[in-house]
């Protein structure tokens, strides 16, 4: 096992400056260790499973269909999210279904908690644009979104502004690195990890300046639930395809749902212009929870799925937790 230790200039390796390293070494720098964060791409990141993720930080609207873990750790991570990214937009999020989908709606709404109902009017208040279009919703006050490009360079500063070291196209492994070493590679780790898997995640860029929303729209749908989130410039994100896939690129089939979804949620969404397709794949292992694993001299944070910008700062305020103070979460951590 680790040997921990309270020494706060213990150094620390970490692998990996997408989402979950990003908030390992803050957290970790800002405790007083020499952290160095270790990216094999350059400081765009656009191969990174983060540069096309949702960045949806909504525990409350995943215990529809996630374990309770995930709402527990996503609403630690709603606290550490505004005690260091004050900015971050905390306008809540809507749920929203069609008569047709009333029934799996109300399912949404019996599974979730933290909500409110609002009426066709209360809807209209919140979110001008949806005026007409929906006779009630689920509106969840308290839960946030960023928008990944624009948020993981702001971490980036930060660890630097706390002490920290970045790496870019360094392309490392533990077994490279001496000391504390803490892999967040993400999918790239399944040679070590072999019970992980990819997770396509689809999403589509528009741009329309005829809708106007504050915060993400989720759209009831049979098979899954789609979104449609506010980026700047009149831009909006449709995503949340999940699909047991490990090919890269957006499936027409996807494509279909994503832009039919949004048109479902504003008919103005048809004359959008499409600046973007593309996917990422999610690092899951089969029970699709997160894991904290300790082995010898190093650690491996993985298997964040379709939840890495909701449960990071979490897990990483755990693993700082067990170095510095040897404390388990048994509900997330494996030690060897």
């Amino acid at each position: 096992m680790l040997q921990t230790t309270k020494r706060p200039d213990s150094p620390v390796s970490i692998i990996g400056a997408g989402i979950a390293g990003a908030w390992q070494a803050l957290l970790f720098a800002q405790a007083g260790h020499a952290v160095t964060l270790h990216e094999r791409s350059d400081a765009g990141m656009t191969d990174a499973t983060s540069h096309w993720a949702g960045g949806m930080l909504a525990p409350y609207c995943e215990a529809e269909v996630a374990e309770p873990i995930i709402s527990h750790l996503g609403l630690r991570s709603l606290d550490i999210w505004r005690r260091e990214l004050p900015d971050t937009p905390f306008n809540g999020s809507l749920v929203v279904a069609h008569p047709r989908e009333r029934n799996d709606f109300e399912r949404f709404a019996r599974m979730t908690e933290g909500h409110r109902r609002l009426d066709a009017a209360g809807l209209a208040e919140l979110e001008p644009s949806l005026e007409g279009r929906f006779r009630d919703a689920l509106f969840f006050p308290t839960e946030g979104h960023v928008e990944p490009r624009r948020v993981l360079p702001k971490l980036h500063e930060r660890i630097k502004a706390a002490g920290g070291t970045i790496k870019f196209g360094s392309d490392v492994t533990a077994n490279d690195l001496e000391g504390i070493v803490i892999d967040c590679r993400g999918l790239s780790a399944r040679e070590e990890q072999g019970e992980l898997r990819g997770v396509k995640g689809e999403m589509i860029l528009i741009e329309s300046s005829e809708v106007q929303l504050a915060r993400p729209v989720r759209l009831i749908h049979p098979r899954w639930p789609l979104y449609v989130i506010p980026r700047e410039d009149n831009l909006f994100m449709l995503g949340a395809t999940s699909i047991e896939a490990e090919d890269t690129g957006v499936s027409v089939r996807s494509a279909l749902e994503l832009l039919g979804a949004a048109y479902a949620v504003h008919p103005a969404f048809g004359e959008a212009r499409i600046v973007e397709f593309g996917s990422g794949l999610r690092p899951a292992y089969p029970d699709n929870l997160p894991r904290i694993g300790v082995r010898g001299g190093q650690i491996s944070v993985n298997g964040l799925y379709r939840h890495g910008f909701l449960l990071a700062p979490a897990l990483a305020e755990l693993t700082l937790a067990y170095v510095e103070r040897g404390q388990i979460d048994n509900e997330v951590m494996q030690c060897a």
